[in-house]
């Protein structure tokens, strides 16, 4: 072999054994990072630590996220990152690392994503920058939870839509519960269990109430005297003093399913075999209401039989089909029901069978509305708060367990009360959710409302007044509030107010208080978004505006107005007009209806001048802002089409510091920066640049947006 072909062996032979690399060294192959969506949960996916890439975006989205640095599983993977800083909305790596579950997930509010709280959840996780540590390789794909909606054999109905077939084993997830114990994943083997076939001959318990007791005024019972209310507070000679116990006779509710004593059997939740990912069964949802479950479900009505449930309890032989509540009426509602002595016992029983409908009708379940009662006497007490169930199977026995507690109607202090107490995190308050409180009267207060429900509305509370057989003409001068339902509820126009003629009556108001309470979109008033503020447009009157462009300015002043609710008890409205000097145009308060606001904004008359705008905030603290009514948020709009002749900087810190929201809108020739100055926050898009005044008008839904979620992002203690 020649010499040449010796070498070019030899050289061969080096490429070969160095991988074809020539610095010999083999490259780390790259960190497969599987994508996700943003709905996409932790408890979805069955790794114990796992990475994944989020999109942008997420955030829009409003994916629910529950606690804060520790997420329950049921958390949005990416919105539970954004909120603990780990990416932005822009999307990004995460590292996810699944640990036990916690007792309490605490909500809040950070990096524009609220938290929710929740009082228990079985798994948790926690999130990091998604850069792997030195060494550590996660899987490139994700193992999904296989799942199936909830499913129960009943009886020889083999036609119904959740009957089984064979034992399924597989990883199940159960819904959420406030008394579940720290849970884990577990391989269940879920064999075939029949509950009894249902039947309908059975005779139906019917309770008829004959006799009321004195007091009633229906007019069925005209015989008996009903006496004055001025006389509340003298007992009967029985005295049904004490309070509720039935919080400690219900044994927590389990995991794998619910115990049938009737029959000794267990019903368990059927687990559905999957191979594509599908929704995690934490995410299961009631099913579409078919036939079948029409039938199921009828019967369950307390009312069809003088306020008493007839035939069989069939929704306990579906118990799972209502768990997770119904997510299209999520809110949190206290009931204040009336245990005061001019109520008497039967009707304090027909109040109780009331509240038990109502429970059974709004779905109540973590993913829907949660519920909790108040009742008031002499003083309000919890009976339950709004985390201590989380169905409404388990509501109806703990209701019908309540105990009257006798003494005056004190509405306007129980109305206190849940300001004060009821609604906070520890009680179950969710923070996403609105805040609904539901006030039975049985005729009227014993003490005055107007300032306990201003206050409550000021904190986001949704007051309804459910009115039974309210005073008549003889009886008016014994009310200590005149109109007390309209100084209590956000509107006059109705949609918070149910007077109902008689106590016999009170079930045909079931299914519209359900459909009010839910409709979330009309509940927006009492979010004090729209009502209780204290509101301050500074507007620019300088030379530089011109009376066309001043008109349109004051066109939009009063689209912005128009949102509101108008009154001494909810929005006021004040404005300042500046050039080099300032003008009060009117004062808080001095117009105390929309009609009226509206004209005198219209009048307001153009001045013209240079421009001061620092000197007007300052004026608009000392004229408007100094007569602030306590607990109305103050929000000051300061609209400018140039730079100030004098400083801005120090007047808005000022304003800021006694706790006024400012906004500025800045058009055409406004120096950027000054707007910043003046705005309490320019990250939160309180800050806006107008590049023409006719293009105002497209600002008044954003401004009216941003005040709403300032308030709804604002954490209650």
């Amino acid at each position: 072999m020649s010499k040449a072909t010796l070498t070019a062996v030899f050289i061969a032979f080096l490429l070969t054994s160095s991988g074809a690399k020539p610095n010999g060294k083999n490259k780390k192959p790259k960190q497969a990072v599987p994508a996700i969506e943003c709905e996409v949960r932790a408890g979805k996916i069955n790794l114990s630590e796992f990475i994944v890439k989020c999109p942008a975006n997420c955030r829009e989205t409003k994916e629910k996220v529950y606690g804060t640095g520790v997420f329950a599983s049921i958390s949005s993977i990416c919105n539970a990152a954004i909120h603990s800083g780990v990416i932005t909305n822009s999307g990004g790596k995460v590292i996810v690392m699944k640990m036990a579950g916690q007792m309490i997930y605490k909500g809040s509010f950070a990096n524009g994503v609220r938290s929710l709280s929740l009082p228990n959840w079985r798994e948790s996780f926690s999130v990091s920058v998604g850069k792997p540590k030195k060494g550590v390789t996660y899987p490139s794909t994700l193992v999904f939870v296989p799942s199936r909606p909830t499913t129960v054999k009943t009886g020889d109905r083999k036609d119904l839509p959740y009957s089984t077939a064979s034992p399924v084993t597989e990883a199940v997830e159960t819904e959420p519960s406030s008394t579940a114990a720290p849970p884990t994943t577990t391989h269940v083997t879920t064999p075939i269990i029949t509950a009894p076939p249902i039947t309908t001959s059975a005779k139906p318990r019917v309770t008829v109430h004959k006799v009321r007791e004195a007091g009633s005024s229906h007019p069925y019972f005209s015989s008996v005297a009903r006496p004055s209310q001025s006389a509340q507070g003298k007992g009967p000679a029985q005295a049904f003093r004490g309070s509720s116990v039935y919080a400690n006779r219900f044994s927590p509710r389990t995991n794998t399913g619910v115990h049938r004593p009737e029959t000794g059997t267990m019903i368990r939740r059927q687990p559905h075999v999957s191979s594509s990912s599908a929704p995690a069964p934490e995410e299961h949802k009631p099913p579409s209401e078919t036939s079948h479950t029409r039938e199921l479900l009828a019967g369950s009505n307390p009312f069809e039989s003088g306020f008493r449930a007839r035939g069989h309890d069939l929704t306990a032989r579906v118990p799972e089909l209502m768990s997770q509540g119904d997510s299209n009426c999520k809110v949190d509602i206290a009931f204040l029901m009336d245990g005061s002595w001019s109520i008497g016992k039967r009707r304090f029983m027909i109040q109780k069978d009331f509240l038990v409908e109502v429970s059974q009708v709004i779905n109540v379940g973590v993913a829907g509305p949660m519920m909790g009662i108040i009742q008031y006497g002499d003083d309000p007490a919890t009976e339950f708060s709004l985390k201590q169930f989380s169905s409404s199977k388990d509501l109806k026995p703990a209701i019908s367990k309540i105990v009257q507690k006798g003494g005056l109607s004190n509405v306007g202090k129980a109305l206190s009360y849940i300001n004060k107490h009821f609604f906070s995190d520890a009680n179950g308050n969710r923070g996403g959710a609105p805040n609904v409180a539901v006030v039975l009267v049985d005729g009227w207060p014993t003490d005055k409302v107007e300032e306990a429900s201003r206050l409550a509305r000021e904190s986001g509370i949704n007051i309804f007044f459910v009115t039974i057989e309210g005073p008549d003409e003889n009886e008016k001068h014994n009310v200590m509030e005149t109109n007390f339902v309209d100084k209590a509820v956000c509107r006059t126009n109705g949609f918070f107010s149910f007077p109902i003629t008689s106590w016999f009556a009170l079930r045909k108001a079931v299914q519209p208080l359900v459909k009010r309470v839910c409709d979330t979109d009309r509940l927006v008033c009492s979010k004090t978004c729209l009502n209780a503020n204290d509101i301050a447009f500074v507007i620019d009157g300088s030379s530089s505006v011109g009376t066309g462009n001043f008109r349109t300015v004051l066109q939009f002043v009063a689209n912005v107005t128009q949102e509101f609710e108008i009154s001494d008890t909810d929005t006021r409205v004040g404005i300042v007009q500046y050039t080099y000097e300032q003008r009060l145009e009117f004062a808080f308060g001095q117009y105390n209806n929309k009609a009226d606001l509206l004209n005198a904004i219209k009048r307001i008359n153009y001045w013209s001048g240079g421009t001061s705008t620092g000197a007007a905030i300052t004026f608009a603290a000392d004229q408007l802002f100094s007569k602030s009514k306590p607990n109305k948020r103050k929000i000051m709009i300061v609209i400018t089409d140039g730079r100030s002749y004098d400083d801005v900087r120090a007047p808005a810190l000022a304003v800021h510091r006694k706790g006024v929201i400012a906004y500025s809108i800045g058009i055409a020739w406004a120096a950027q920066d000054e707007l910043e100055y003046i705005a309490t926050d320019p990250d939160r898009d309180h800050s806006f640049f107008v590049d023409e005044f006719d293009n105002l008008y497209k600002y008044v839904p954003k401004i009216i947006h941003n005040i709403c979620n300032e308030f709804n992002s604002q954490p209650r203690n």
